[in-house]
């Protein structure tokens, strides 16, 4: 992400700030500029109080570019409700702020050629008997499903270590989910279905039977011999999915790593990730980085703050996930 200050005082600003706390000048963020601008005569999204969301309203909308994918929030009347949902709000801006950079389709109906992209945040039901029905992350004809316990740093922990994950965030969670939707968008029925296929398995295979299977095997051994991730041998969706979302991390973190001056030995090498002439340039930046953030957050006492290793399967695949995207950025 792209480093921000005050345009009054050029004080430096996180991408969640409503106001600068030198100048005192009342912010908002412009997803039209992607950027920081004074909030005085514009209109900020209808979420700005209930959900702590600093984006302008869309011209003609009460909603922010993002909120306006919402289809069902939750009570936000309960603190707890309002807590959670602020939180998967922000990384859900972030996310936002990378489609918007690569110009990805955001359709928020269905009359274009794509469904709608849409929020459920849900919180688990209990019945009348008081079992507890569980809300399940997931995606369905462009509609994200996420349980906003994730929303909650100790029970996302506490279900990363259950799942014997070395990495979960709520980020991850969006960008997973949103590359379910653009699989449907620029692979299913298009030429590049064949090639995603060769690269990633065949999606024809039951989901829901290599689900179980998973669950109840766990992921082959040798799994990061082509895989960025142990969930993605589940399925080829999911495959792809985590293998779309770990283009996301590098190229918002080697942009982010860049503008706060972040080089590893790297000297003069700069150029706009999100403009990448392909994968490999990426990850030859990126792996330098990721090793020198790795190693401070050792120092520190903290595991791996970029646990992955890339296997030359998954670097074939992460190109395949740029070469999806790079036509629409341009």
């Amino acid at each position: 992400m792209k480093r921000f200050t005050c345009p009054s005082c050029s004080n430096e600003l996180h991408f969640s700030n409503d106001g600068c706390v030198v100048c005192g000048t009342d912010l908002a963020f412009d997803p039209a500029r992607l950027d920081m601008v004074p909030a005085a005569g514009q209109t900020r999204c209808a979420n700005a109080e209930v959900a702590d969301c600093n984006w302008l309203a869309e011209p003609g909308e009460r909603f922010c570019r993002a909120c306006r994918h919402n289809r069902t929030v939750p009570d936000h009347g309960i603190e707890e409700n309002r807590i959670r949902w602020a939180a998967i709000e922000l990384a859900k801006r972030q996310l936002f702020y990378s489609l918007i950079r690569w110009n990805l389709p955001l359709p928020v109906d269905d009359n274009g050629p794509w469904p709608a992209l849409a929020f459920d945040f849900l919180t688990d039901e209990t019945d009348a008997d008081g079992k507890v029905k569980p809300v399940l992350t997931g995606h369905a004809n462009g509609l994200i499903t996420l349980n906003i316990a994730e929303g909650d740093d100790a029970e996302r922990e506490a279900r990363r270590t259950a799942m014997g994950e070395p990495f979960r965030t709520l980020v991850g969670h969006m960008r997973h989910e949103v590359a379910h939707y653009y699989w449907e968008v620029l692979v299913r029925n298009t030429d590049a279905l064949d090639q995603c296929r060769r690269l990633f398995g065949d999606d024809s295979e039951d989901y829901g039977e290599a689900l179980q299977r998973h669950y109840a095997n766990g992921a082959p051994n040798d799994w990061p011999q082509s895989h960025v991730s142990s969930y993605a041998t589940a399925h080829p969706w999911e495959d792809f999915a985590e293998t779309f979302a770990h283009w996301m991390h590098m190229v918002d973190g080697l942009e982010t790593a860049w503008a706060y001056g972040i080089n590893a030995g790297q000297g003069a090498l700069r150029f706009d990730p999100y403009a990448a002439p392909g994968a490999q340039s990426v990850i030859d930046a990126w792996v330098p980085v990721s090793i020198a953030i790795n190693a401070v957050n050792r120092s520190l006492g903290q595991p791996d703050l970029y646990p992955f290793v890339l296997s030359a399967p998954v670097i074939d695949k992460l190109q395949f996930i740029h070469g999806l995207i790079a036509p629409w950025r341009a």
